[in-house]
């Protein structure tokens, strides 16, 4: 393979198991990384990992719920217990359950900012002091067009995708030191199982419509983290919107 920077490096991917998280295992294995993925569904990642290894690609998996950082310090333990370090850390996992505020979905609003919030907390809790060891790597984290703007039943999913942006932001400044890079994927309309989660019927629909017409497919977002981590070391690649060609918002 070619020298891309991508090439052995260690990438954990929380989220790994379908949409973004498993086309960005699939495509940097491709690009010669030793993939650690981790997720809630391990029979998924066990399939993802056998189609890896059977390319000629390395990787392994583990059963991670981002919302315990006990599992996500395993998963994050477990890639430097195996190859020796962690370069790339992608905090991926995330839900997005649309609804109007006046639904009061208090339910889903929790779950999203256990998600959402304390899930990327937990990926920078568990990565970042073997990336001070070593005095190198670099975070990847998902936000959302919706980080950056506030639609029709996205309030409580906007917040929590500004506040990851707001906590990479300051991981940046403050990881300068140790040489690490952070950088931020705010995609726009991708097709995914995002939509899935969404209890409101109403509010489904119109999304899936729209998506269905506009969304571009999850590798999008496996080439913008191909991209950032391609980049040489002085380079720090700090965020990235890209949305489909047709998406208005």
């Amino acid at each position: 393979m070619s020298n891309n920077n991508i090439q052995d490096k260690v990438i954990v991917i929380t989220g790994a198991s379908s949409g973004m998280g498993e086309a960005a295992a699939r495509h940097l294995a491709q690009q010669g990384a030793k993939v650690v993925l981790g997720a809630r569904r391990i029979e998924r990642l066990d399939a993802l990992v056998s189609e890896i290894i059977s390319a000629g690609g390395e990787a392994l998996a583990q059963a991670t719920d981002a919302t315990r950082l006990e599992d996500v310090q395993a998963l994050v333990n477990g890639a430097v217990g195996r190859f020796g370090r962690i370069d790339v850390m992608i905090n991926n996992a995330g839900i997005m359950p649309l609804s109007a505020i006046e639904s009061l979905k208090v339910d889903e609003w929790s779950r999203m900012i256990d998600v959402n919030i304390k899930g990327v907390l937990h990926g920078i809790a568990a990565a970042l002091p073997h990336m001070k060891t070593q005095a190198s790597g670099q975070f990847i984290t998902t936000s959302s067009v919706a980080g950056h703007l506030v639609f029709p039943a996205s309030a409580v999913y906007s917040g929590t995708k500004y506040a990851v942006r707001a906590i990479c932001e300051g991981l940046r400044q403050e990881v300068k030191p140790y040489n690490i890079r952070s950088t931020i994927l705010c995609p726009g309309a991708v097709k995914t199982e995002l939509l899935e989660q969404i209890s409101d019927p109403a509010v489904k629909a119109a999304n899936s419509d729209y998506v269905g017409q506009v969304g571009i497919p999850a590798d999008s977002f496996a080439r913008m983290a191909a991209f950032a981590i391609s980049q040489p070391e002085d380079v720090d690649v700090n965020e990235i919107i890209f949305r489909p060609t047709a998406q208005h918002l």
